[in-house]
């Protein structure tokens, strides 16, 4: 009896074993799939252009005004919030930089998902006007805690120092520009911003799909066509080796705000 008990119990392991190989197996199938499925998205042209059409039309609608994140407006559009939380579970930053408020979902959205990774992640956000009822919402709120604000121009130099002083040293940082449009100004946060991200942590640029609408979009903005965050972006990569753009994030998503504005680090 003792030998067949043993014997029962070898089958028994190897079958869990096999079916554990299976599973991982299954797993790893999937991903694959998704990966063939992603390549190929690249060479869709059709679904791209009409991609392009319906970005335009729809931001003409203000349609990412229509979003919120746990009660606060986020003013995104959904994928972009989607490849963001995928940044963030895969990256797992121990503190996300915001520049650009508003009303402060997108600070609330960074901080839920930090509340979700082991340790005291935190959320940096950055603007030259908090307003006070805004403040007082994002303070008061549930995931306020892990929130700091800052208020002051993203570039100027005490600001960037208060930002130093709060990324402790070694910490993964994840970086995302959502604050003046300009080509200037968003070259200038990138000059700032990049060194606090390493080697496989983003830079996120928001807003480059400005580049890609029509040249009256914007008529009482100092942005324009020609001069925007993705015209920052492509100046900022032709002399920074550091950056590249994850253009498979992009390829999957069609629909975002931020085309050449997710940036991967390679290196640091």
């Amino acid at each position: 009896m003792p030998v067949l008990l043993h014997a029962s119990t070898d089958l028994s392991n190897m079958c869990h074993r096999r079916e554990a190989f299976f599973d991982v197996n299954e797993v790893a199938k999937f991903f694959d799939e998704v990966e063939a499925n992603i390549a190929a998205l690249k060479s869709e042209t059709d679904l791209q252009a009409l991609s392009r059409v319906w970005l335009r039309l729809a931001l003409e609608k203000r349609y990412p005004y229509n979003f919120t994140w746990l009660g606060r407006p986020i003013i995104q559009f959904p994928t972009d919030i989607l490849a963001i939380q995928e940044i963030i579970w895969r990256t797992k930053p121990d503190v996300i930089v915001e520049t650009g408020i508003a009303h402060g979902g997108s600070l609330i959205f960074s901080s839920s998902m930090l509340s979700l990774l082991p340790g005291e992640g935190r959320v940096i956000g950055v603007d030259i006007d908090i307003r006070k009822h805004n403040r007082e919402e994002i303070e008061k709120h549930p995931m306020g805690k892990r929130i700091t604000l800052l208020e002051g121009s993203s570039v100027a130099n005490d600001i960037v120092a208060q930002v130093t002083r709060l990324v402790g040293k070694g910490e993964r940082v994840l970086v995302i520009l959502d604050s003046n449009h300009t080509h200037e100004h968003v070259l200038q946060e990138l000059q700032l911003y990049s060194p606090f991200v390493r080697a496989g942590g983003y830079l996120v640029v928001l807003d480059t799909i400005i580049e890609d609408l029509p040249a009256d979009a914007y008529p009482n903005r100092p942005w324009r066509k020609g001069a925007n965050p993705k015209t920052a972006v492509w100046e900022f990569l032709r002399s920074n080796d550091r950056f590249r753009i994850d253009r498979d994030l992009e390829a999957k998503l069609l629909i975002t705000g931020a085309p050449d504005g997710y940036l991967e680090c390679i290196k640091n």
